[in-house]
């Protein structure tokens, strides 16, 4: 068994919890309050802005020629995601540079990783949010209430072709790197995976309860 299907396997019940998740069934029939969106789309463009760091970080780790090419590909369409979402959705809106917890949890697992963990970790832990994205993109088109959604934009970016290419490549890559590794390396990618599959999670129950700091 490849290890991206062992990796499936063990967060599949975090993946069907997000499918439940009342944010997920607003964005397929377009009942979702603007302002948990617009909270979602803020967090997310400050998430992007780590996350593409981390992706040009891992180009910089990697030895194959083919992959340090993708994930520099990857981060330059992480910082373009970043930018349309200003365009399309925060166009007007105030600007907010406050993470949530939830985001700042996510982006400091990340940055923890890639300066700790050996490099398949780190790549396996960048995965979730390429694969999960797709798998969730990919349920809403197949489910949404045909009509008028205000959402259509989200959707149609997140469950297209060109992001679907650079999904497939990342996840070959990672079952390139496991490939080589030990049982125990292989454990430590499907943990870090499993970890950031339950950030994604986090991140969409966020916006929906449109969290503030405690404290």
């Amino acid at each position: 068994m490849k290890w991206s299907e062992e990796a499936w396997n063990a967060a599949k019940p975090i993946y069907e919890k997000i499918l439940q998740q009342p944010f997920i069934n607003g964005l397929i029939d377009g009942s979702l309050e603007y302002d948990k969106f617009i909270f979602y789309i803020q967090q997310d463009a400050l998430y992007l802005a780590d996350y593409g760091k981390v992706l040009t970080a891992i180009a910089s780790k990697l030895n194959d020629p083919e992959h340090i090419s993708a994930f520099l590909h990857f981060a330059g369409e992480s910082m373009l995601v970043e930018k349309a979402l200003h365009a399309t959705f925060l166009k007007g809106q105030s600007k907010d540079n406050n993470m949530s917890p939830a985001c700042l949890l996510y982006t400091s697992f990340l940055l923890k990783q890639l300066a700790n963990a050996p490099v398949e970790v780190i790549v396996a832990a960048v995965l979730p949010c390429f694969w999960i994205y797709k798998e969730v993109g990919d349920y809403i088109l197949a489910h949404q209430i045909k009509g008028e959604n205000p959402y259509q934009t989200w959707i149609d970016a997140y469950g297209g072709d060109d992001f679907e290419k650079s999904v497939n490549m990342a996840i070959s890559i990672c079952d390139q790197l496991a490939d080589k590794c030990t049982e125990e390396q292989r454990q430590a990618m499907t943990d870090a995976y499993v970890m950031c599959s339950k950030m994604e999670w986090l991140f969409w129950d966020s916006a929906f309860r449109l969290e503030k700091w405690p404290v």
